[in-house]
Parts: C-alpha cells; structure tokens; sequence
C-alpha cells in the first residue's frame, strides 16, 4: 500500500486539489473566492499533464549514444500555453466581477440574485 502511495503520489495530489477547487466553485457565494476555486482547480489540471511527463532517469529529448531514455517536453510545452491562457482567463473573471460589483453593489452570488429577481424584464435590458 506504501509502494502505491508514493509511486502515484503526484496523482493523489492532483485528485485532491480537484475536489478542494471543485467544492470552493460549488459550495461558495463569493465570486472571488469561486475565481479561486476555479485557479487551484486549473493548476490541478496542469500538475496531470506535467506529472506523466517526466521519467525517473530520462533526460531532454537530445539524441546521444550515452543516453536510452528521454523524457517527453511537449507536456510541458502544453503547460506553459495553458499557463498564459489561465492568466488571461483570470483577469477576464475579474473584470466582470468588477462589473457585478459596480451593477449590483455586492459579488454575493445570493444578493445578486435576489437584486435582479426584484427587477422587471425592461430593466434587465438596459
């Protein structure tokens, strides 16, 4: 059981902070704190890619009679457009709860809510 555990320690790692981002976005009303949820669920993503990436004992894909084993960059290539991506992701999430913020006065999911079901149909267009 031991050997399992740290043979596939990365993995567990990865589950666990899927399921810590994926309650933060359910279980919270903040809209920050579900921007968070969503950056601690993505970084668990990006450690399931990297994490198959490496090989105990294998270096950059540079061929040498001296090495036998490589291990494999385009994960982490991948990463890295996925990193930029994120960011950018964020910062649009922010910007709309700027937005909220300034529309609604509150980034309460709940107050939000209860504010736009008091306004009528001809007020929600403008």
């Amino acid at each position: 059981m031991k050997q399992l555990f740290t043979s596939h320690f990365s993995f567990f790692i990865t589950v666990f902070l899927m399921m810590a981002g994926l309650f933060i976005v359910i279980a919270r009303g903040n809209l920050i704190k579900k921007l968070v949820g969503l950056g601690i669920f993505q970084t668990s993503v990006y450690l399931l890619y990297i994490a198959p990436g490496k090989l105990v004992g294998g270096t950059a894909p540079i061929l040498s009679d001296a090495f036998t084993v490589y291990s494999n960059p385009l994960p982490h290539v991948l990463i890295l457009t996925a990193i930029v991506v994120g960011v950018a992701t964020l910062a649009l999430g922010l910007a709309l709860v700027v937005r909220i913020r300034e529309a609604y006065g509150s980034i309460e999911e709940d107050d939000i809510l209860s504010l736009d079901a008091g306004r009528t149909r001809a007020e929600r267009e403008e």
